[in-house]
């Protein structure tokens, strides 16, 4: 007993080791944790050091990993929103399943000569995507809410649903595999008829529970009352045939809407996230070296020819469901991959003898290798994905550009400011350098011309010279700057107006003797700071006048910082302004001369304690 006892100890302490050596290092080459934590897992796999000599006995203990991480997703939807994704779920997902698995199945047909059976299986098996993989990326780049992330999600729920008829058709094509259709009938409902008593009891059970749970445990009862309902809900999908996340996704879908949702991500995360990688680590040690080595050209062929199918076929279904261009190719993408059903699929099959042992292996190394490949090609592909189709750039004409405000840059700044000025019947010449802003702006039947307003032949060709004001509108602080350079040493008479980054490019822009500028989130800021005190119960006159009050302190200090300099007129402005509370630096201001570039960016940022933080403290 303590042998094994510390043979678990070493295959834990070896596990720790490795992804805390790989994972950071593959991130630190882009190449995300997940690829880290599957190269883990072949290091201590039996193929190579031999660490863990069988991986099957980690993986129900891995896969606790998915489940955690489908609650968490279904904490992010409410049921109404779930409901709204019914035709992608029903309708895509199902098609996803059908149509894949049709256009796979030639393959073990032709090249590996096995029977319809085994390709019928190998078709469906590979079908499957990996939830584990996919729904990490997906939130790793916070597309949840993106119309490919929805799209993809849809899919794999769907897959998930489709376990239960999956391992029913397993079932019918095994020798003397034949079931009656009454049976069929009966697995079918009594899965429906648990997901029904899980609706139902965790609509009325679900809140109340936690609620006693709040009022009289403490935290880690809390937490043990999470775990507690995971895993029930998971064991009784698992008990009927379905997948232990489809339990958990559902108790999270009915617990979206809770008072308690935070707290019990709070109490889940650390646990998904620990058993999720410990989930990758098994599946890299899922890949059979000397299988791979053998059978190598086949092998790699397979991988291949699965990742473009499935490519092609999602592509196409997301676009004959609505998606566009690009949700179609990332979608594609991310399921071009198999998944960690089609280990259970295929291990089943072997055990009822629908397939040999060494199809089976042969068709959990393609799974194994195409999901390693997943996350390479969402580094080194996906970001072309990302690509905007640009329109052809135009030889712009500016002969019809009439007007006596200038207006450079028409972001979401200058679009504001030139609805003002129309409002007030001004004729503009708006500039960009943006082709697809420009095209975007026609379509809607604002005329913006294509230009560079860090040129002065653009500038001159738009009858800046004519302008009685130019209003600089771009983002970048840098571009915005030379502009104002330009146009200060070329069209002096013409009033200068400019958009500040921030405090320190006020003060830059101010050097440049510009006749006005304004930080781009000033105004917008003090009216969210005035509004929050009226919440907070001041009377509305009372937050007019502090809003006041911060704008006249604002415009003072600024003064003083011109003058004086940045710290400098920040300590003078400092020492005659009895607030306390405004001692803190904002919008780009340092309080220490000598603090590096690296400190002040992070002083901004809160996560360096101020002087006045430490004497408060």
């Amino acid at each position: 007993m303590h042998d094994n006892q510390g043979s678990w100890f070493f295959i834990i302490i070896a596990i720790l080791a490795a992804a805390v050596v790989f994972v950071p290092g593959f991130k630190r080459l882009g190449l995300g944790p997940v690829l880290g934590y599957l190269f883990a897992g072949f290091l201590l796999g039996p193929s190579t050091f031999g660490v863990i000599e069988d991986p099957e006995e980690i993986m129900p203990f891995a896969e606790l990993g998915i489940v955690f991480l489908m609650f968490l997703i279904g904490l992010e939807l409410e049921p109404r929103r779930l409901w709204q994704m019914r035709r992608d779920i029903f309708g895509l997902g199902a098609l996803q399943v059908a149509v894949c698995a049709a256009v796979i199945m030639p393959f073990p047909l032709l090249f590996m000569g096995d029977r319809w059976q085994v390709a019928l299986v190998a078709g469906l098996g590979l079908a499957l995507s990996s939830t584990a993989i996919v729904m990490q990326i997906i939130e790793e780049r916070g597309a949840m809410r993106l119309p490919y992330g929805q799209k993809t999600f849809a899919i794999l729920l769907m897959q998930d649903i489709a376990i239960v008829p999956l391992l029913v058709i397993v079932r019918l094509v095994s020798p003397g595999g034949e079931i009656s259709g009454g049976e069929v009938v009966k697995s079918i409902a009594i899965a429906l008829a648990a997901i029904a008593v899980i609706v139902v009891a965790g609509h009325y059970l679900l809140t109340p529970f936690f609620r006693r749970l709040a009022r009289f445990g403490g935290t880690e009862i809390m937490t043990a009352g999470a775990l507690l309902v995971v895993l029930a809900a998971g064991t009784a999908m698992l008990s009927v045939g379905l997948s232990m996340a489809m339990g958990a996704f559902l108790a999270g879908v009915l617990l979206a809407e809770s008072n308690y949702r935070r707290e019990l991500e709070a109490d889940i995360e650390p646990f998904r996230g620990l058993l999720l990688g410990l989930f990758f680590v098994s599946v890299g040690m899922m890949i059979d070296l000397a299988l791979v080595s053998k059978n190598l050209a086949l092998i790699l062929a397979a991988v291949a020819f699965l990742l473009a199918a499935k490519w092609i076929v999602v592509y196409a279904l997301v676009r004959i469901f609505g998606g566009d261009h690009v949700t179609g190719m990332k979608a594609g993408l991310l399921l071009s991959q198999g998944g960690e059903f089609g280990f259970v699929l295929y291990t089943t099959a072997a055990a009822q003898g629908v397939m040999t042992q060494q199809s089976a292996s042969f068709l959990i190394a393609v799974v194994s290798l195409s999901m390693v490949s997943t996350p390479l090609l969402v580094r080194f592909v996906g970001p072309l994905l990302n690509r905007k189709r640009t329109v052809a750039e135009p030889t712009e004409d500016f002969s019809d550009a009439k007007g006596e405000v200038l207006i450079v840059g028409f972001g979401r700044f200058g679009q504001i400011v030139s609805q003002m000025l129309l409002a007030a019947g001004h004729q503009l010449v708006i500039l960009d350098n943006d082709v697809n802003r420009v095209a975007e702006a026609r379509r809607f039947g604002s005329r913006v011309y294509y230009g560079d307003g860090r040129r002065l032949d653009v500038l001159r060709a738009a009858h800046a010279d004519r302008c009685r004001m130019i209003a600089v509108c771009t983002a970048p602080p840098e571009a915005a700057t030379a502009i104002v350079e330009l146009v200060s040493e070329q069209f002096p008479h013409a009033k200068l107006f400019a958009r500040a980054y921030d405090r320190r490019h006020a003060l830059t822009l101010a050097a440049k003797q510009v006749d006005y500028e304004r930080r781009e989130t000033f105004d917008g800021a003090l009216r969210f700071g005035r509004d929050a005190l009226v919440t907070l119960g001041m009377e509305a006159d009372a937050a007019k006048e502090t809003e006041i009050l911060v704008r006249k302190w604002d415009r003072e200090r600024l003064e003083l910082q011109r003058l004086e300099g940045l710290v400098e007129g920040h300590r003078k402005w400092r020492d005659v302004t009895p607030r306390p509370y405004l001692d803190q630096p904002i919008d780009g201001e340092i309080e220490e001369a000598d603090d590096t570039e690296e400190e002040m960016r992070a002083r901004v940022a809160g996560t360096v304690e101020t002087p006045a933080e430490a004497k408060r403290r």
